[in-house]
């Protein structure tokens, strides 16, 4: 899928890149008044997706073509961002969505919270999701779990040991206690079952948050996926 690069947000970068290069930095043509991209200039949900994961795999294959991180490689966004996709992943230090989805600057809107979570985030988390949709109109939410999630193994260890954790701890690990009743009982690696289904619940939680999610998802001009990277491998597999 290596043709998505040619992509509308590609676009869009180029002709803001060469308006810099004549304009300096008095302003870009061509943008929104938001300095966003237009619904209709978005790439499809289901060919984003396959981009994320034809990074991942160049990832994990070590043919990483995204490294530039200088201010040079953001210029030309400076005026205005267009994300393809909107990243709802783990604060762990492990675990970076531009890295390991081997995307340019600009590509992601990162949301990042302890255990991914998305049940109990309260409106920063939920709002940050809906203005990336609304505003920016991203047309891909991806919640992305990691194994051996600490917040994961925490509601587990503190749930069987009928205890609570100190400070705000347990007020953040608390929204993954049900999740972890949810799978009592089934077979395979219960920390592995939790981290699944935990990705699996925030997925359909944002799939039926209305008013504005929801009713995209409906339309099928949004798509809301799970994954979950695997530390050992560098891979992202697809759940739910």
């Amino acid at each position: 899928m290596d043709n998505l690069d040619q992509l509308s947000r590609r676009k869009f970068m180029g002709s803001a890149a060469a308006t810099v290069g004549v304009m300096g930095m008095s302003g870009l043509t061509g943008l929104s008044p938001r300095g966003t991209a237009d619904a209709a200039e978005q790439p499809k949900p289901d060919a984003v997706l396959h981009q994320l994961l034809a990074g991942n795999q160049r990832f994990v294959e070590g043919r990483l073509r995204h490294p530039g991180r200088t201010p040079q490689d953001f210029l030309p966004l400076a005026h205005g961002q267009a994300p393809h996709a909107v990243i709802v992943g783990c604060a762990d230090s492990r675990v970076a969505p531009e890295v390991i989805f081997d995307q340019a600057i600009g590509d992601l809107f990162v949301i990042r919270i302890a255990g991914n979570v998305v049940s109990g985030a309260g409106p920063t988390v939920k709002g940050s999701i809906e203005y990336a949709v609304a505003e920016l109109k991203t047309r891909l939410v991806l919640v992305l779990g990691h194994s051996e999630c600490g917040a994961c193994k925490a509601a587990i260890e503190h749930i069987e040991a009928n205890d609570a954790l100190p400070g705000s701890i347990d007020a953040l690990i608390n929204p993954i206690r049900p999740v972890v009743k949810m799978v009592a009982g089934q077979p395979g690696n219960k920390l592995a079952n939790v981290i699944k289904a935990n990705v699996v619940e925030g997925v359909r939680r944002l799939q039926g948050l209305e008013p504005i999610l929801a009713k995209l998802v409906r339309s099928g001009e949004l798509k809301v996926a799970g994954g979950v990277y695997h530390l050992g491998t560098g891979k992202v597999e697809l759940v739910g």
